[in-house]
């Protein structure tokens, strides 16, 4: 098999063609690692609507000094009022009875 010979014209184009690849993907990854670095250095921006954590943090406060030191409750949800307690209330603590009183009243 004999080779076809190569012109210098052609495989000087084959090089500038190779060597103009090579520069292109390194700037487009220069460029991307710049924008990468841009991002992670920027200070994080809250989102319209996104809870603030100290807002959070002082609505929660309040439920925690309801509850006693020590004392731990099985219901989170309870506790945190979004949900109503299942346990029943103490007796000194529940509502009275209505007057059921079985005597007729005068009619006149």
């Amino acid at each position: 098999m004999q080779s076809q010979p190569v012109e210098p014209k052609q495989s000087l184009h084959r090089v500038r063609v190779g060597v103009t690849g090579l520069a292109s993907v390194l700037i487009l990854l220069l460029a991307a690692g710049a924008i990468y670095n841009a991002a992670r250095d920027e200070p994080q921006s809250a989102a319209i609507g996104a809870p603030k954590a100290e807002v959070v943090a002082n609505i929660a406060a309040p439920v925690a000094e309801q509850t006693p030191e020590g004392a731990e409750t099985d219901e989170p949800l309870a506790e945190l009022g979004v949900a109503p307690s299942t346990k029943a209330p103490p007796a000194s603590e529940a509502a009275p009875l209505p007057d059921t009183d079985p005597s007729p009243v005068p009619v006149e």
